[in-house]
């Protein structure tokens, strides 16, 4: 599919908030991609189709893990705050024929991290965060620090906050995310 054809895609499946997110998203991967030195053009198609996923019903949920034979680990499953990415990646795979495993990945992974993140995987993940309409507290912190070259300093504050964040609501922690914290924590 063609960006063009993947825009009227997304349009038809989000609200016109999240879609205005998604394009934020996608703007701010490619301000970080001046940054970081990343593929600009990955970045743009990562950030616009992250949430490709994340206002389908149980109906549709169901219907791409059967269609996709999709594992949802014990956390995904019957959690779309978690499982919108896993799905989103195959949904951007195999419905908009992004053959990339970079963009792939960064959609999969924009929701938990993971040990090792791939460059493109971390500035999708803090696009999400600190694109231009997210408001909330140390998000100028985050921003400021994923702007001036400290990317892995705001990826671990975040990780930091979202940890405390679901601890907090009582719910539980996927590993990923511990994971990805540990890694980013040994490697500073």
């Amino acid at each position: 599919m063609t960006l063009t054809e993947i825009n009227e895609k997304l349009v038809e499946m989000l609200p016109e908030r999240r879609m205005q997110h998604s394009l934020n998203v996608a703007n701010c991967a490619v301000k970080l991609c001046d940054i970081y030195d990343c593929d600009k053009e990955k970045a743009y198609i990562a950030g616009i189709t992250h949430d490709c996923a994340k206002y389908l019903n149980n109906d549709q949920v169901d219907y791409y893990v059967k269609k996709y034979n999709i594992n949802l680990d014990e956390y995904e499953m019957n959690n779309l705050a978690l499982s919108h990415s896993i799905i989103g990646s195959y949904i951007a795979q195999y419905e908009f024929k992004i053959n990339d495993i970079e963009i792939i990945d960064a959609i999969r992974y924009h929701t938990t991290g993971k040990e090792n993140m791939s460059l493109l995987e971390k500035i999708i993940y803090m696009a999400d965060l600190i694109e231009e309409s997210r408001n909330f507290p140390n998000v100028d912190l985050l921003r400021n620090l994923s702007y001036s070259g400290k990317l892995d300093e705001a990826l671990l504050i975040s990780f930091d906050n979202t940890i405390k964040f679901v601890i907090g609501n009582k719910q539980l922690i996927h590993p990923r995310t511990v994971s990805a914290r540990n890694y980013i924590m040994r490697n500073l």
